[in-house]
């Protein structure tokens, strides 16, 4: 949540500069709930194993069969584990990504397919820290469509005003013109009035 979001639910500007500056920028409550999720459902299922294997170790003293269903149930604990947390990886490299690429592609979702993840790197607080700018560089050379465009200055044509460009160095004004006639003349009688 930014300081502008805070303001905009009420809080005064003094207020929101406090929460944002102890709590830092926080996670959308969306990944927070994912994270969680995942994290209890992971626990429960290792409470479950391990409860299911203590109880067939006990059950087991002496019989080889059981020790080995023990076995199998342990290295398959295992490969349960592994292929949580490579999942979890897989869904922090996502939410990243799409976080990276928000405000700079048109469709993140395509996008994300488009990028080869096994070269992104993210730091511990869940950042794309190398990798993703060289792959949009180029991604965004050959497939330039997919990428907003970035905002442009408008270029303003037309005319300028005298002492506009170059601090009025040849540029010229009525009174200087007069001077100029009067000048060239070589006195300033009423003959030379310029007004009639």
């Amino acid at each position: 949540m930014k300081k502008e979001d805070l303001i905009a639910m009420g809080l005064s500007e003094e207020q929101a500069d406090a929460v944002v500056g102890k709590y830092g920028t926080m996670i959308p409550k969306e990944r927070f709930d994912e994270v969680n999720k995942a994290k209890k459902t992971l626990e429960d299922q290792v409470k479950n194993h391990e409860t299911q294997l203590k109880d067939l170790q006990d059950k087991a003293k002496g019989n080889d069969e059981l020790q080995k269903t023990i076995t199998d149930l342990q290295q398959a604990n295992e490969t349960a584990k592994t292929e949580y947390e490579q999942q979890l990886k897989d869904e922090r490299m996502s939410a990243a990504l799409k976080l990276s690429l928000h405000s700079k592609v048109h469709d993140v979702g395509l996008v994300a397919g488009l990028i080869d993840k096994t070269t992104i790197e993210l730091s511990e607080d869940g950042k794309v820290t190398k990798g993703l700018d060289e792959q949009l560089k180029t991604l965004q050379e050959s497939k330039s469509f997919l990428f907003v465009p970035e905002k442009q200055q408008p270029a303003y044509r037309g005319w300028i005003p005298a002492g506009g460009v170059d601090d009025g160095k040849g540029a010229s004004d009525v009174g200087s013109n007069f001077a100029k006639i009067a000048n060239d003349k070589g006195s300033s009688d009423a003959s030379n009035n310029p007004w009639g």
